[in-house]
C-alpha cells in the first residue's frame, strides 16, 4: 500500500514537471513583443510602441492590443484644462508589468459637453477634478485616437537599464522634486 502512494506521488511530480517545461509560464512568447523601448517612427513621422500609433490608434483598438479595459475618466484643470484619459493599471506586456496612461483626442467642444453630462466629479488634491463619463459619452471615446502615453514600470530604471535600452538622450533635464526627463526627440520619447 504504501509503495503505491510512493509511486503515485512520484508519478504525479514527474508530470507537473513535464507541464512545467513544456507549458512554461503558462503563456506563449509574444511573437510581437510590447516593450517600451521597441519604439518606431514611420515615414509621416508618427510614433508606434505597444501596437499604438499615435494619433492614429483608437482607444477601442489599444483595449484589443492590451487585452483590457482600463479606466477612462475626463481631467479638468483647475483653470480649466480638460483632458480624457484611460488609466491601465497592473497592465502586464510582454512581461513587465505597468501602469499605463492613454491620453486621447478630444476636441474642446466635446471634452466640455462631456464635463457637463459627468455622472460623478471629484476633487483632487491637486485643484484638478476628476469626471466620469457618462455612457453615450464612453461610445464616443472609444473612436477617439490615442495621443499620448505614459509608462510608469513596476521596476525602478536606472541610468544604465535606460541608458542600454534607449540609447544615449539628447538631453536629460531634471525635476527639483521629482524624476530626470531623459529625452529622445527622434523617437518622441521622454
Amino acid at each position: 500500500m504504501e509503495r503505491k502512494m510512493v509511486l503515485g506521488l512520484v508519478t504525479v511530480t514527474l508530470l507537473a514537471i513535464a507541464g512545467a517545461i513544456i507549458f512554461p509560464g503558462g503563456r506563449p512568447a509574444d511573437v510581437e513583443p510590447k516593450l517600451p523601448w521597441l519604439v518606431g517612427v514611420d515615414e509621416q513621422g508618427a510614433v508606434r510602441v505597444f501596437d499604438i500609433t499615435l494619433g492614429k490608434t483608437t482607444l477601442a483598438e489599444a483595449r484589443q492590443a492590451f487585452e483590457a479595459d482600463g479606466k477612462v475618466n475626463l481631467f479638468a484643470t483647475a483653470d480649466h484644462q480638460l483632458s480624457v484619459e484611460a488609466f491601465f493599471e497592473d497592465l502586464y506586456l510582454s512581461g513587465l508589468r505597468a501602469d499605463l496612461v492613454l491620453t486621447l483626442g478630444v476636441d474642446t467642444p466635446s471634452a466640455e459637453a462631456m464635463f457637463r453630462r459627468g455622472l460623478r466629479i471629484s476633487q483632487l488634491g491637486s485643484g484638478s477634478k476628476k469626471v466620469s463619463l457618462h455612457a453615450d459619452d464612453m461610445e464616443q471615446v472609444m473612436g477617439a485616437p490615442v495621443m499620448h502615453i505614459t509608462y510608469s514600470p513596476a521596476a525602478a530604471l536606472d541610468a544604465e537599464v535606460i541608458e542600454g535600452r534607449f540609447g544615449q538622450p539628447a538631453q536629460k533635464i531634471s525635476e527639483s522634486a521629482g524624476p530626470t526627463h531623459w529625452l529622445y526627440p527622434d523617437k518622441g520619447l521622454d
